[in-house]
C-alpha cells in the first residue's frame, strides 16, 4: 500500500470577515481533523488561532506577510507556496479557492465553488467575472483533481469547459453545528436588543454579501410592498457587507422603509439572528452551493429560497420556494407570514435535512483527491 501523501492546505485567501471562504476552509480542516487525517495549513497569522482551535491536530505554518495584499498573496501562491511545499516535504497542495500553483512538483487539488461566472457573468464584476473564468479553466486544464461544491457547479463546469483534464469530484459543504443551531431565548434577546428591535415582533432575515446575484433589490422592494399594505409586516434585516450592487445600496442610502442594514455580525451570533428570526430570505438567482440557506436550516429557521442551481441540493423539500422577482417573493413572504404552522413545519423539516450536510462527508471526498482515488 502506497503511503499517504502529506498535504499542504494554502489557507491564506481566508478573509478578514471570515465570511463564506473561511467557513469553508475551517469546515474542511475540522472535517480532516474528525477523519484522524493530519495536514500542513500555511495561514496568516491573525487566523492561525481561528483554524487551530476548529482543527487541533494539524500543522501550521505562518504565511510571510506580503500575502496580506491581494496582489502579495498572488504572486507568493505562484512562488513561496511551492517552496514551502517542497521544504515541507508535502507531495499534494489543496488550493481551496480556484487560483493556484501553475508550476510545482506537487500534485494539485483545486476546489470551484461556482461556474455563474460562465452562466451568468452579468452578477459579477467585470473583472470578476474574467478573473474567475480565466483561472477556472486553467484548474480544468492544469491542476490533478477537480473538486466541486455541488452537482449543480459540476454540471455548469462541463456544459461551459469544453475538456475538462482532471478528474472532478463533488464535495457538498458541511455546518458546523457547535456554531449553527437552534437558539436560546437569551442569545435570540441579545440579538434583538442589538438591532433595536425589541418592540417588534420579529424579523426577516437575510445573510450574505449585497452584491447582484443575491438579488436584494428584489428582495427589499418585496417588503416595501408588503409593510405599504400592512405597516406591521416584520421589518427585513440585512446581516453582511456591502458589495457592489448599486440598485441596492442606492434603496439603502434613499431609506427604504422598514429595512435595517446591520452589516457582519459576529459569527457566535449568526443562529441566534437566523433562528431567531420569523423567516430567513435567500432570494438569489444562482450558487455555486447556498451556504446561508444550509446554515439558516441549521439554526431551525424557516426558509424561503429559490430553485437557482445548487440550491435545491441544499434546501429540498425542506424550504420553501418562489420566483425571484419582487412580486412574486412578497406573495411568498406573506403567504409564510400568515402560516404559523408551515413555518414551524419548515424549521423543523430543514433542520432535521441539515444533518446530512457535515464536514466530515466533505472531508472524505477531499481524502479520496488527495490520495488519487476518487472515481473518474
Amino acid at each position: 500500500m502506497s503511503p499517504e501523501p502529506r498535504v499542504l492546505l494554502d489557507a491564506t485567501s481566508i478573509p478578514p470577515s471570515r465570511g463564506g471562504v473561511a467557513r469553508f476552509i475551517a469546515g474542511v480542516a475540522t472535517g480532516l481533523h474528525e477523519a484522524g487525517r493530519s495536514i500542513d495549513v500555511v495561514v496568516k497569522e491573525r487566523d492561525r488561532d481561528f483554524l487551530r482551535e476548529a482543527a487541533p491536530s494539524h500543522r501550521y505554518h505562518l504565511a510571510p506577510k506580503q500575502v496580506d495584499s491581494r496582489g502579495g498573496r498572488f504572486v507568493w501562491e505562484q512562488t513561496g507556496l511551492p517552496r514551502l511545499a517542497d521544504r515541507l516535504g508535502c507531495t499534494v497542495i489543496h488550493s481551496p479557492h480556484y487560483t493556484f500553483p501553475l508550476t510545482t512538483r506537487a500534485r494539485r487539488v483545486v476546489t470551484v465553488h461556482d461556474a455563474t461566472f460562465f452562466s451568468s457573468p452579468e452578477v459579477h464584476s467585470r473583472l470578476k467575472a474574467t478573473f474567475f473564468r480565466r483561472w477556472t479553466r486553467w484548474a480544468c486544464r492544469f491542476a490533478d483533481e477537480l473538486v466541486t461544491v455541488s452537482e449543480a457547479t459540476a454540471t455548469e463546469l462541463r456544459r461551459h469547459v469544453p475538456a475538462i483534464r482532471p478528474r472532478m469530484s463533488v464535495a457538498r459543504l458541511g455546518v458546523d453545528r457547535t456554531v449553527f443551531h437552534p437558539p436560546t431565548q437569551d442569545a435570540v434577546d441579545e440579538v434583538r436588543e442589538r438591532l433595536g428591535l425589541t418592540g417588534e415582533r420579529g424579523w426577516i432575515a437575510f445573510l450574505g454579501t449585497i452584491e447582484p446575484r443575491k438579488n436584494v433589490p428584489a428582495l427589499i422592494r418585496a417588503v416595501q410592498a408588503l409593510r405599504a399594505a400592512d405597516p406591521s409586516t416584520p421589518p427585513l434585516v440585512l446581516s453582511g457587507s456591502r458589495g457592489w450592487d448599486d440598485e441596492a445600496i442606492a434603496l439603502l442610502e434613499g431609506g427604504a422603509d422598514g429595512v435595517i442594514e446591520a452589516g457582519y455580525l459576529p459569527l457566535e451570533l449568526l443562529s441566534a439572528f437566523l433562528g431567531g428570526s420569523l423567516l430567513v430570505v435567500y432570494p438569489s438567482l444562482g450558487e455555486g452551493f447556498g451556504l446561508p440557506v444550509l446554515e439558516a436550516m441549521a439554526s431551525g429557521a424557516p426558509v424561503l429560497t429559490t430553485r437557482r442551481l445548487s440550491i435545491p441540493e441544499v434546501g429540498g423539500d425542506a424550504v420553501a420556494y418562489s420566483e425571484p422577482d419582487a412580486d412574486s417573493l412578497a406573495a411568498a413572504v406573506a403567504a409564510l407570514l400568515a402560516d404559523d404552522a408551515l413555518r414551524t413545519r419548515l424549521a423543523a423539516e430543514g433542520f432535521a435535512r441539515s444533518a446530512a450536510f457535515t464536514w466530515l462527508a466533505c472531508a472524505e471526498i477531499y481524502l479520496a483527491a488527495y490520495d488519487g482515488t476518487t472515481a473518474a
